[in-house]
């Protein structure tokens, strides 16, 4: 699984990378992440395209034996998921809060093209990310400190909703979906689209309703189809006033990226999952809305009923916060939900 054996893949502790890597010079001159509670140490692994992908692990100071770990599965863009700087935005602040006060291990992952990881996240589709997850995932096995029957999986954004497919039958003690979806990336984007269309103060109502009309055919032949929005327009000139990104993309990701996001069957991933689930959104969320969210709980509670608790965090935008005001809220609930689930 690892490129290199297991000597030349040791740990990297505060700011070398792994020996022989093409980024060794740089990366060991970089900042890394210092904790007060926590030691992060910095190591690869290798995904099916042979890229090396940078994982990030922490354990926490003076632990004696095994403890229990997170494993972070990260969001749609193509940010670092390493704060060196702290808590700079509010998803930087939650990792930050559970590496410090939780007493479990972490791991997080840059996908593919992400600051030292190889490739470019700009071409990378769903697929090739979802590999990179998977084999970080299965690293966890390799690190003496995790107690592997203790292990939690937090999404936040887009992998809330993928994060079962990121661990394979590995057993998990729960998974927490934080402003996430579970239902097709078709209904989602139609929504978002419904929404900014009725924001758009230059368009009447009946220039919305003429407009989700239109996106509706687009994103059917986009996602559905498997045409690239350069493709569609080509074809519909008449619809180019509706489109606002990327000729073969969206938000910096390609358009297979989100055509495969469509293929997913998250009812039949979700009613699989056996373990507790905690589904967090904010009510002021505009990328995910209530009804992309509570569809994760619903599922896992017709299959399972009581494994899943949602929870609507009042006034929490897509962050889950509200210009940081609830995340001293939102990590104590993320930390007695776990360890509710340990006992």
């Amino acid at each position: 699984m690892l490129k290199m054996s297991f000597a030349l893949a040791a740990f990297v502790l505060l700011g070398s990378a792994a020996p022989g890597s093409a980024q060794t010079q740089n990366a060991s001159a970089s900042p890394r992440e210092q904790f007060k509670n926590a030691i992060a140490q910095y190591d690869w692994v290798t995904n099916a395209k042979g890229q090396k992908i940078r994982t990030i692990i922490t354990r926490p100071k003076n632990a004696s034996g095994k403890v229990p770990a997170i494993f972070f599965v990260g969001w749609l863009s193509c940010d670092s998921v390493e704060y060196v700087n702290g808590e700079t935005d509010s998803f930087g602040a939650i990792f930050w809060r559970l590496i410090e006060q939780s007493g479990f291990a972490t791991m997080r992952m840059d996908k593919p093209g992400v600051s030292e990881s190889e490739g470019n996240c700009a071409v990378t589709d769903f697929q090739a990310e979802l590999d990179s997850y998977q084999k970080a995932f299965a690293s966890l096995a390799k690190y003496p400190f995790i107690d592997q029957g203790k292990i939690f999986v937090i999404g936040l954004s887009n992998g809330g909703g993928t994060a079962p497919l990121s661990v394979g039958t590995h057993p998990i003690r729960g998974f927490i979906a934080a402003s996430s979806w579970g239902r097709t990336w078709y209904e989602h984007m139609l929504e978002m689209e419904r929404k900014s269309l009725d924001r758009d103060s230059n368009r009447t109502p009946a220039q919305a309703n003429s407009g989700i009309k239109g996106l509706t055919d687009f994103y059917s032949l986009y996602l559905i189809h498997g045409k690239t929005p350069g493709e569609i327009i080509k074809d519909h000139p008449e619809w180019k006033s509706l489109w606002h990104d990327d000729p073969d993309g969206q938000y910096g990701r390609p358009a297979a990226f989100y055509q495969q996001l469509q293929a997913l069957n998250l009812g039949k991933i979700w009613q699989d999952v056996s373990a507790p689930v905690l589904v967090l959104h904010g009510t002021a969320d505009t990328i995910m809305s209530h009804a992309d969210s509570i569809a994760i709980a619903d599922t896992v509670n017709r299959a399972h009923p009581g494994h899943a608790e949602f929870i609507e965090m009042d006034g929490g935008d897509h962050l889950l916060a509200s210009h940081n005001k609830l995340l001293d809220s939102v990590v104590p609930k993320i930390l007695d939900w776990m360890h509710k689930q340990l006992k």
